[in-house]
């Protein structure tokens, strides 16, 4: 057994008797200096373990989220019909989506961007199977000419008012001639307007009822609307409510569809109105018609990661548009690629990475409004978008956790003069490479070392500074005593 008088041997740290040692005040004075000095070095060395150090490096992407990319967006029209406004996208693939419905909502506004009412439910805007009749034969007109003054007059003349807003140069309107003239005589024929007074068709040339096509909002033609006389005369300033009509278009369409509308009007000379059980069932492919020809469209589309275009524009597979009566000016509340952040995520985000978040939405709040009093008011909103993909990971415990995928981008926008239909395009172009962001953890024993550095590396400074200045004032004092004796 080892006696206690060796292993006092080995102890490195042998006590000088206390009666032994002098204690000085400038021992005293650098005692404390010491100690603040440790204390000040000790919390600079603590916040430098605790703050987050990160390393960046360029990597080939990597994604978890394979192949496709989300992209979420929130722009406002003030000038384009929900009517007709559509969502499409394409790609370099040969991809081609036309009128994107099933994730994007449209909502009806006003120049100001106010909404005008509840969400505007235009489902895929359809193709005409029947538009017109297919043989020729010789017609007169059947319809009302309407003009600004005669549209009101008849408005509140008739419970039923159908009328067809045409362009004389519209392919479709030419196709749909024949056969709207021939129904309106049928009609005319079945209910007269002088003894019945439910319905009429008539017809507005938006060539010279320029200003009466821009009240009813229209952007296509032929545009067929209903306006219906009733309890929203008082309500409304007299104006009717109506509805946009998009069933078959040749003659026995179109008389089969007005007989169903008429049939639950009653005549004014009778109480009930006319019954046709087989016209009850037919199909008038009705819905609303916008109330303003405004559009806020809002939603997301899954795209392939690879260059492609998002395209908002007109969009009708049985419709002509004027390009100088479209205008895409808009507004973008949101335009931003991959999955929504949550608020925890945008936190850790920062912390981590202060210098990222600031591009993850670049086109947010930016207005694109064209001048229409412009000489060439064809004009397309084309944003070129450049997207790279940023992924945070942390190591911690040995561990590697993936925290969070943003994507960034740059965006330059140009107006483009169009002899076509205008059009807002978002051209998108996502980086083969990735910004990688990794957490570097310090790990503890470098922080205990450190530490430990700090305390004797100034208790060892401070020691040989205190015997310095003890020796000089030992010597000065013995040299003034050397010059008293």
């Amino acid at each position: 057994m080892i006696s206690a008088t060796k292993l006092k041997s080995v102890d490195f740290y042998r006590k000088i008797p206390r009666d032994l040692t002098e204690a000085s005040l400038s021992g005293a004075g650098l005692s404390i200096v010491a100690a603040f000095s440790m204390m000040f070095l000790f919390g600079m060395e603590l916040n430098n373990y605790l703050t987050v150090s990160t390393t960046t490096s360029v990597i080939v992407d990597r994604s978890s989220d394979g192949e496709f990319l989300r992209i979420d967006f929130n722009i406002s029209f003030p000038a384009l019909s929900c009517e007709f406004a559509s969502v499409d996208v394409s790609d370099v693939l040969g991809t081609n989506r036309l009128n994107i419905t099933k994730t994007v909502r449209k909502f009806s506004i006003d120049p100001n961007l106010i909404p005008t009412g509840s969400e505007f439910h235009s489902g895929p805007i359809p193709k005409v199977n029947k538009h017109g009749d297919d043989f020729q034969e010789e017609y007169s007109d059947g319809s009302d000419s309407l003009t600004a003054e005669s549209f009101e007059k008849y408005a509140h003349q008739y419970s039923i008012l159908v009328v067809n807003f045409f362009a004389p140069w519209c392919y479709w309107s030419n196709r749909l001639k024949p056969s709207w003239e021939r129904a309106a005589k049928i009609i005319k024929e079945r209910h007269d307007p002088e003894m019945d007074g439910r319905i009429l068709l008539g017809k507005v040339d938006c060539t010279q009822e320029a200003e009466l096509c821009r009240r009813h909002h229209i952007q296509g033609y032929p545009s067929i609307r209903i306006f219906r006389k009733g309890s929203d005369v008082k309500d409304n300033h007299g104006h009717h409510e109506h509805e946009s009509y998009y069933g078959e278009r040749d003659t026995e369409s179109l008389v089969a569809a007005m007989e169903t509308l008429v049939a639950p009007v009653p005549r004014e000379s009778h109480k009930l109105a006319l019954e046709d059980k087989s016209n009850k069932s037919v199909d008038t492919a009705k819905r609303p018609a916008p109330l303003t020809s405004g559009c806020r469209i809002e939603g997301f589309v899954r795209v392939k990661k690879v260059p492609g275009n998002l395209v908002i524009s007109a969009h009708s597979g049985a419709h002509s548009f004027d390009p100088s009566q479209i205008n895409v000016s808009h507004v973008v509340s949101q335009f931003s690629f991959g999955k929504k952040l949550s608020l925890r995520m945008l936190s850790e985000l920062k912390r981590l990475t202060p210098y990222l978040g600031g591009s993850h939405d670049r086109l947010m709040g930016h207005s694109y409004i064209t001048n229409r009093d412009h000489v060439n008011a064809n004009v397309t909103i084309e944003h070129y978008l450049q997207v790279v993909k940023s992924e945070v990971v942390s190591r911690r415990s040995s561990q590697e956790l993936k925290l969070l995928e943003e994507y960034e981008y740059t965006a330059h926008s140009s107006l483009v003069d169009s002899l076509h239909i205008p059009v807002a395009k978002f051209h998108y172009e996502p980086s083969p490479m990735q910004v990688l962001v990794t957490e570097v953890p310090k790990p503890l024993s470098h922080f205990v070392t450190n530490i430990c550095a700090i305390i004797g590396g100034v208790f060892t400074v401070a020691g040989i500074l205190d015997s310095i200045l003890h020796n000089t004032l030992r010597l000065v004092k013995k040299v003034e005593l050397g010059k008293h004796f």
